[in-house]
């Protein structure tokens, strides 16, 4: 089974930087493509970012030039960075695997609000 340990949320204010990590367990993972989603209040699940095996990436519209998709094969984990954020990428942060394996994990939390 695949385990995501996601970490790094937290509050920031407007135009400020977070670096959100997700620990990854229990995968081939450096044949995996990844994903970070994220979830507002009383909204829908929403894609963020994609990384390929190779490292190819890609962003939704919202994020593009401002969030960077990354990962470290060795260590087993992809990290994505914020930047510039703004009050509309308040939401809980999920990593997962491409295609999407479950269960998820816990979320972080992200709070922009000044």
């Amino acid at each position: 089974q695949v385990q995501f340990v996601e970490s790094g949320g937290g509050l920031v204010q407007p135009g400020g930087s977070l670096r959100l990590s997700c620990a990854v367990s229990g995968s081939n993972f450096r044949w995996q493509g990844m994903d970070w989603f994220r979830r507002a209040a009383g909204k829908e699940r929403e894609w963020v970012a994609s990384i390929t095996p190779g490292g190819s990436t890609t962003y939704v519209d919202s994020v593009k030039g401002r969030f960077t998709i990354s990962r470290d094969n060795a260590k087993n984990t992809v990290v994505l960075q914020m930047n510039s954020v703004k009050p509309e990428d308040t939401a809980a942060y999920y990593c997962n695997t491409s295609p999407i394996t479950t269960p998820w994990g816990q979320g972080t939390q992200v709070t922009v609000s000044s």
